[in-house]
């Protein structure tokens, strides 16, 4: 059974476009505008090193906080989620890191960076993580949950691929003010809007049921044969005793480590080499639209084997990405790279999420999955912080990119140890007998994993 939840009486009827799809669309939207932002970071540390006369370590300072405050607040901001409801959630995040980002430009010092960037943007774009976004749709969908997550999290990679380069240029041709002017602007004129209008927290708000299924013609009463999975719990804290929430845990803090110190330091690695800004982020963009097209892959294939086969094998192809950036002079070791490291970017947060819900349900995701993204952002925090020293130091990234490269293998080990078929949903059978659930046309699912 591939699913915590099936229909005896026949298989569900389905009609038009289901909504879900437009949901994830609003969030898609959303998604491309906070993580898109967030990954330009890098392309303005030369600029601010200049404009203000500081050391990469100290930009890293700005960075390395908003990870850690970014961390801080995923547990927080999950936690409203699965009270209150997603929708509000990121419809206050966006409107606040809107506002924020625009603010941004009125900046003139590293403290004012710090202030804006480090604390406010950052705590307000956790509302806008897979935390609250990943918890949204994983009520919207079930059956097709890895695909949708997948879809989800494309937003970032066509955010890089889009975002970035386009940071770049306004950089070049006007200047950094104009480039978070626009950004915010955006965000506050259209992203805003749109999740407020198209966003639901669940689809019985709409009077609809998860993956689209509708009731049967007759009126009936359906019989549902729920299916429990082994470590589904009431509270929330009795999921910390278990072992899959700390291997997902601790490979995604791995995740954070190697992400957030190229999203700050890739251009300035590829600036030492002798490589210009704009081909950079030119790479970097790359990286993202390979990655947008692997992350739909694995979604796809997700669905049909299982996760933590793909999540290992994604952590280890980005540590042959981190080698070569070590190995290979600049000019190819930064295409390769973009090659390598696409096939394997964001692929990570769809397979951990979706793993985390096929786990321990979807009741508590927003807070089990927060304290996961706490971990990834806290390794990020830590490595955006030590890659800055490290390249102030010695003036390179040697170093630092190797120990990024062993910590991805030994994240590879830890995911492919996880006994996905023993913990997770999907592989649970109903037995014959078992009790059931009676659905009625007007019953509420809401909150039920």
């Amino acid at each position: 059974m591939s699913s915590d939840r099936a229909d005896v009486s026949g298989s569900p009827k389905k009609q038009g476009i289901y909504y879900g799809w437009y949901v994830i669309a609003a969030l898609f939207f959303a998604t491309f505008l906070a993580i898109g932002s967030r990954q330009g970071f890098g392309v303005f540390v030369k600029t601010w090193e200049q404009d203000w006369g500081i050391s990469t370590a100290t930009v890293s300072v700005a960075a390395s906080v908003g990870w850690l405050v970014n961390g801080v607040s995923q547990p927080f901001v999950g936690r409203l989620t699965d009270v209150y409801g997603g929708r509000r959630v990121v419809v206050i995040s966006l409107l606040i890191m809107a506002i924020a980002t625009i603010s941004v430009s009125y900046v003139t010092n590293i403290y004012g960076l710090i202030a804006l960037y480090g604390f406010v943007i950052s705590f307000a774009s956790g509302g806008i993580s897979p935390a609250t976004t990943g918890v949204i749709i994983a009520r919207w969908f079930e059956k097709k949950r890895g695909m949708a997550m997948a879809v989800l999290i494309a937003g970032g990679s066509v955010g890089g691929l889009i975002v970035v380069p386009f940071l770049s240029y306004v950089l070049m041709e006007f200047s950094w003010q104009t480039a978070y002017w626009l950004v915010g602007g955006l965000a506050l004129a259209l992203g805003v809007p749109l999740l407020l209008i198209v966003v639901r927290s669940n689809p019985e708000d709409m009077g609809l049921r998860i993956d689209g299924e509708i009731p049967s013609e007759s009126g009936e009463t359906e019989i549902v044969v729920r299916a429990v999975g082994p470590k589904f719990v009431e509270k929330w804290r009795d999921s910390l005793s278990s072992k899959p929430i700390w291997q997902l845990s601790i490979a995604y803090f791995v995740c954070g480590i190697t992400t957030a110190s190229i999203s700050v330091h890739f251009v300035r690695w590829a600036i030492s080499e002798d490589i210009s800004t704009g081909t950079a982020a030119l790479a970097f963009g790359v990286l993202s639209g390979i990655n947008a097209c692997g992350v739909l892959v694995v979604g796809l294939l997700s669905d049909r084997w299982q996760r933590k086969n793909l999540l290992g094998a994604v952590y280890l192809i980005r540590a042959l990405a981190f080698i070569s950036l070590i190995v290979l002079p600049g000019p190819s070791a930064i295409w390769a790279f973009a090659v390598i490291g696409g096939m394997s970017w964001l692929a990570t947060v769809p397979l951990t999420a979706s793993l985390t819900a096929d786990v321990y349900g979807v009741r508590n995701l927003g807070t089990l999955f927060g304290f996961a993204n706490m971990a990834h952002q806290l390794g990020g925090a830590a490595a955006v912080m030590l890659f800055g020293w490290a390249f102030t130091a010695w003036g390179s990234y040697d170093v630092p990119f190797a120990i990024g490269a062993l910590t991805l293998v030994g994240a590879g080990i830890v995911s492919l140890s996880i006994r996905e078929k023993k913990n997770s949903v999907r592989y649970v059978r109903v037995p014959v007998g078992a009790s059931v659930d009676l659905v009625t046309d007007d019953s509420s699912l809401q909150g039920r994993s």
